[in-house]
This record gives C-alpha cells, structure tokens and sequence, in this order.
C-alpha cells in the first residue's frame, strides 16, 4: 500500500462526524428493530431480552452495510485510507519479531518492510496525535535509517509489497 499525504483537519473531522452518525443509528436503529421484533413476534410473555439482542444485532449489520457501501466515496477518502493504513501495519506487526530477527542478520526485504512499518506507523501516530510513543518511534526510524545508510542501500517507501510478509 503506497503511503498517501493526508489532511490532519478533514480526516479528523470526517471521523467524527462518520463516529457520531454511527453512534446515532446503531441506537435508533437498535431501538427501531428491537421493537419491531417484539411487536412481530412477542406473545407478551417473559423478557424481551433476545429480541432486543437481535435488534442490536441486525443494527450492527446495518452499520457495517453501510460502511461497506459509502467506503470509496469521497468523504471516506482519508478515513477508508487510514483503515486500510491500519490493517497493513497490524500485518506486519503480527510478524515483526521475524522481521526484525531477518533484518539484524541484514535481509533486505526485512529491511524495506520495517522501513516502511516506521514511516507509516508515524504518520499515523501524528494523525491520531499520539505523541506519547512517537520519540520511541523516531529512534526506530533513526536506526532502520542508518541501517540503510551503512549498507548503501537504496530503499524507498514504494519497495514495499504486502506480499513480502509471506517470506516471514
């Protein structure tokens, strides 16, 4: 995945206002077909309790419909970028101990994939201000940097290919 320059104030505005239509229509929508199932299908007995589960449950999928469909428009841009962003960089953390075991021993696509694992993970910690682990972060950096520089390599953000992960 190609690291994209992101606009800080619209992809936090647009989360937010996606977060609070989200909280919003689970709700009504939780209370909408929780009632519809206990006036469909309750005998007016015991607790409605499983009905309104499945009130809840059907919202959630609602939601996640929802998302499904409006995920390439243009207003989900940043925020669609950022999910995918993430499920990348939690791949890549599922396997960097292995990573960084192969880099240490100067394997070069452990190089280029930790590589882009820094530079990515910063942007999104400075997207999501997370300053509170971005000098720990900016070490890592430094070091996969020097790395690079020591063995005159030429790597860039773009030699990373998700399907390096596989070697790992």
């Amino acid at each position: 995945m190609k690291l994209q320059d992101i606009n800080k104030r619209r992809y936090r505005k647009h989360l937010n206002i996606l977060l609070v239509v989200l909280c919003v229509s689970l709700i009504a929508m939780a209370l909408l077909f929780g009632q519809l199932f206990i006036a469909l299908f309750s005998e007016g007995q015991g607790s409605n309790f499983s009905f309104n589960l499945a009130g809840v449950v059907m919202a959630g999928l609602a939601c996640l419909a929802f998302l499904y469909t409006v995920r390439h428009h243009d207003f989900m841009l940043e925020v669609y970028y950022i999910w995918q962003l993430k499920q990348g960089l939690n791949k890549i953390y599922r396997k960097l101990k292995a990573i960084e075991a192969a880099a240490d021993d100067d394997n070069i696509d452990a190089i280029i994939i930790l590589n882009y694992y820094y530079t990515a993970s910063s942007q999104l910690f400075k997207l999501d201000d997370n300053t509170i682990t971005l000098d720990s972060l900016q070490l890592q950096i430094d070091k996969i940097n020097s790395r690079i520089a020591t063995k005159n390599l030429t790597i860039k953000l773009e030699d990373y290919d998700a399907s390096m992960l596989a070697k790992f």
